[in-house]
Order: structure tokens, then sequence, then C-alpha cells
């Protein structure tokens, strides 16, 4: 499979107009597309600056002449899920034409969309990229060519890397910042290329401080990493 994620611009694309000129961002959680209608079925998370950006971005959307249909689900402060169709953009329509698929969660903000798409061979992905630049700005962010073997291993420990994520979210700003920058800085390396007192200058806070925040995030990490291994098929495990 040859795996394509782009950072896409749409024109015929409601979703993208609205993050265009309202500060909101769209995820879709499950979509669906209806082949004989040519309709795509959406159930998307919308996350907007504030209260009222997720409000104009519903008005918005219902105004805007590319919907077919719109469902408030449920609402929680600057957060929803709605249930939305839309009609078939030029590029779903190049993507299918070439028998190419999605693979993951569209993620719109910006006035720009990040696709993650799949085809089977690599003429056919280079056809449907050179149609798709017809009437479609976008940026190629990464081109795999993926074996069954490799595709069969994500969806085997899908699991796995969902609880890793779900780890990665659970750390708080200071604690992802201090084990981001602990990493960057060689503080793990051997010899160190870093100590606490250079995390202790980046930070302006004292050692025994940048020592707490350091140690919570590797626990964090760590412990949930540590709990994954007996889900991890080690079969093919390399030494």
């Amino acid at each position: 499979m040859i795996s394509v994620t782009m950072d896409m611009i749409q024109y015929d694309c409601p979703y993208i107009d609205v993050t265009d000129d309202i500060d909101v961002s769209f995820h879709t959680m499950h979509w669906d597309f209806n082949t004989a209608q040519e309709e795509l079925e959406t159930r998307i998370l919308i996350t907007g600056a504030d209260r009222g950006a997720l409000t104009n971005g519903f008005e918005a959307l219902q105004r805007h002449n590319g919907m077919m249909g719109f469902e408030l689900l449920s609402r929680r402060g600057e957060t929803a899920v709605i249930k939305s169709s839309i009609g078939q953009t030029n590029a779903m329509g190049t993507i299918r034409k070439h028998d190419g698929y999605i693979t993951g969660p569209f993620q719109i903000r910006g006035g720009s969309e990040r696709w993650s798409v799949g085809f089977d061979t690599d003429v056919a992905a280079d056809a449907a990229l050179s149609d798709l630049s017809t009437k479609n700005d976008f940026k190629i962010e990464t081109r795999n060519d993926t074996s069954f073997e490799e595709y069969l291993d994500v969806i085997q420990h899908i699991d796995a890397a969902k609880g890793f994520l779900d780890v990665c979210r659970e750390l708080s700003d200071t604690e992802r910042q201090t084990l981001e920058v602990a990493v960057e800085r060689g503080y793990f390396r051997t010899p160190r290329d870093a100590t606490l007192e250079t995390l202790t200058d980046v930070f302006d806070i004292s050692k025994t401080g940048v020592s707490k925040n350091l140690r919570r995030a590797e626990r964090k990490v760590l412990s949930r990493a540590v709990s994954l291994f007996s889900s991890v098929d080690t079969d093919e495990r390399r030494e």
C-alpha cells in the first residue's frame, strides 16, 4: 500500500471554508461515503477558541451552500460533536476515481486539512496526485510504501498504539515541555550533554523543581509503556 499524508486546501469544502474565517477546528470521528448519492456523512468533533467561536462555527456551517445536513449531537464548553453531510468534493472524487481510500481521520484547521490516503500502486498514487493539483492545493508531508506485513503489524497493535497516545495526552504542558527539552538537549545520552543545571537555566526554576517535573513525566510514560509490553506481539522482536 502507498500511504500518503498531505496538507490539503480544497476550494469546495465547507469545513475548510469555515476554519478559514472562524477560529474553530474539526476532527472527524467517523465517516461514511454514500456512493449512490455521492454524499459524505461524518461525525465530527469541533473545537472553538472559545464558546463564541464555536457558536459562530455552527452558524457558518449551517449557512454554507455546500452543507447537505447538520445535527448537533452534544456540546460542552468550547467543544461539540456534530453529525453532518456534504456533497462529494473535487478531491474526494479524484481519490475515488483512482481507486484511492481514506486511511485516517480528517483534521481541519486554519483553512487547510490533513489528509491520510492510500493507494494500491505507485501508478495510481501518481495519477491521483497529478489530477488533484488541477483544482486543489496541497503539500505532501509523507509518502511511504507500506508492506502487507507492516500494515498487519499496525492493525494488530492498534490498542497498544492508542494506549501510548493516551499517556502522551495525559502529560501536563510543563511535564511535556520538560521531557522534550531534556531529550533535545541530550539529558538521556551517555555521556550526558545536559544536566539538571542545564534544564534549570532553560525553565528558570530550581533544580528540585525541574527534577520533579522530569520524574513525573518519566513515570507516566514509562509506566504506560511497560504496561503495554504484554499486548505487543514479540515474535518478530529485533535484538
